[in-house]
């Protein structure tokens, strides 16, 4: 990794990193121009080597932001992949620099946008054109796990395209490496997007990251030849319903041999499901098909190096450091809720004011879970009617509904035998009462404290 190492003060340290001029600001010797991209953490902006007129993505990071979201190992653990990857379909890091408030991650332009942009516009590809692309997204998926990095949120908006139209892997954020193997050889930290998310992953009892990587890869497949996701629900439970199931609909116009090799992929027992190796040799991939060997680069000149400028942010402990009697961390309903960068439409969901829904995880079983529900509503004066396994939750007059008289209504799916999911529904009333009635579950039932800043927030 390399950092740039300034010392001299926090005023002289600014000034040395980013100088004012003219033509636009400067980093060291390339020049940033306009704002490629703006999410939770900071901005990437498109900029210009000086001496060499290359033109770069440069990732900067608000340190602040990263501590306060409890990110520092998801950055760290990007910035180390990246930096063991050199290949031509995965998005390369050239050098990190790093100020006292910021971390700049020089990465390479990739100026064709994303895959995803690019189905939505123009809609699905023909096999051609779209084997053509999954040829280098398995050659880049294979390269990633043969260096021992699961990259585990494979989907279309972390495939770029570039000028050429070959295709770029990018966002390792959440990547794993052999180190956050438990010893039992799987990972447990639940991640991903839900449309993309491999059946083993939701079920949380440990999965193998090239298995769970390699489902994602067929979902991605499914969508450039069709247009559409193979499994997709606005209801986050009945989505992860129809994952487990793996059933997805075939169209008629897919050649006989596509349909073979998704349906291989898009198996919902890893231990069946096809493997990289052997899509390698299934013959609709091989058509047209010529082996990528990446040539062995240099190692390039470092820079002075200052790890300690990611170091010294709070290190959180990987699944496998973690004691495996101590709670998951991370799964995917907050990552979900954490991060600009995955959906947030299957978790708080931005309707009208008057049907704002809200979901949380839970581990306690159904009739628990409702018992909880009941007598923790009875206690704050709301009435309760219970039917069909469903909650509804009234306050003030039973027979009238308006702005004084909240009416919520609560529903416990199963997402699987150890995971469910609690879902609150406002059919209208008060939005403090609603507020205060959210916070006080969220507190009875457990909610997590990144889940309890998104009720503040989303409410």
């Amino acid at each position: 990794m390399v950092l740039l190492n300034a010392r001299k003060g926090e005023k002289e340290e600014e000034e040395e990193i980013i100088i004012a001029a003219k033509k636009g600001m400067r980093l060291g010797k390339y020049e940033l121009g306009r704002t490629l991209g703006e999410g939770n953490f900071g901005k990437v902006k498109l900029a210009k080597n000086l001496e060499s007129g290359q033109s770069f993505a440069i990732k900067i990071l608000q340190k602040n932001r990263i501590v306060d979201l409890k990110i520092t190992d998801q950055i760290k653990r990007e910035i180390g992949t990246l930096k063991l990857l050199k290949h031509p379909n995965v998005v390369r890091l050239y050098e990190v620099l790093a100020s006292k408030t910021k971390i700049y991650m020089v990465l390479e332009y990739v100026n064709g946008g994303e895959l995803f942009d690019k189905i939505a516009s123009k809609g699905k590809l023909s096999e051609s054109q779209g084997r053509k692309l999954f040829q280098q997204l398995i050659d880049g998926v294979c390269y990633c796990h043969n260096k021992g990095v699961f990259h585990r949120d494979l989907k279309l908006e972390n495939v770029l395209i570039d000028a050429n139209g070959n295709i770029k892997i990018t966002d390792f954020g959440l990547s794993a490496l052999p180190q956050h193997l438990r010893d039992d050889g799987l990972l447990h930290t639940t991640c991903g997007s839900p449309n993309y998310v491999a059946p083993e992953v939701i079920l949380n009892r440990g999965y193998d990251g090239a298995t769970s990587d390699t489902w994602s890869c067929g979902v991605i497949l499914y969508v450039i030849l069709t247009g559409y996701l193979p499994f997709d629900d606005r209801n986050l439970a009945v989505l992860y319903q129809k994952i487990m199931k793996g059933d997805a609909q075939m169209p008629k116009w897919l050649s006989p041999e596509a349909k073979n090799l998704i349906k291989r992929i898009l198996d919902p027992n890893p231990r069946t499901r096809i493997t990289v190796a052997e899509i390698k040799e299934n013959i609709w991939f091989k058509q047209g098909y010529t082996p990528l060997d990446p040539a062995e680069e240099e190692d390039e000149e470092e820079n002075s190096c200052t790890d300690n400028e990611v170091s010294s942010l709070h290190d959180t402990p990987s699944d496998g450091e973690k004691d495996p009697e101590s709670p998951t961390l991370i799964n995917a309903f907050q990552l979900i809720g954490m991060s600009s960068s995955l959906d947030l439409s299957g978790f708080f969901e931005k309707e009208d004011v008057s049907e704002r829904k809200i979901r949380f995880t839970s581990n306690h079983f159904p009739k628990e879970l409702l018992e909880k529900l009941e007598n923790t509503v009875l206690q704050m004066g709301f009435h309760v009617h219970k039917k069909n396994g469903k909650l509804k939750v009234m306050q003030g007059n039973k027979d009238q509904e308006g702005p004084g008289n909240l009416s919520v209504a609560a529903e416990v799916f199963e997402i699987s035998p150890s995971l469910y999911v609690v879902e609150l529904r406002k059919a209208c009333g008060d939005p403090i009462v609603y507020r205060q009635l959210c916070k006080k579950l969220s507190s009875e039932l457990g909610v997590s404290q990144s889940q309890e800043k998104l009720l503040d927030s989303e409410i």
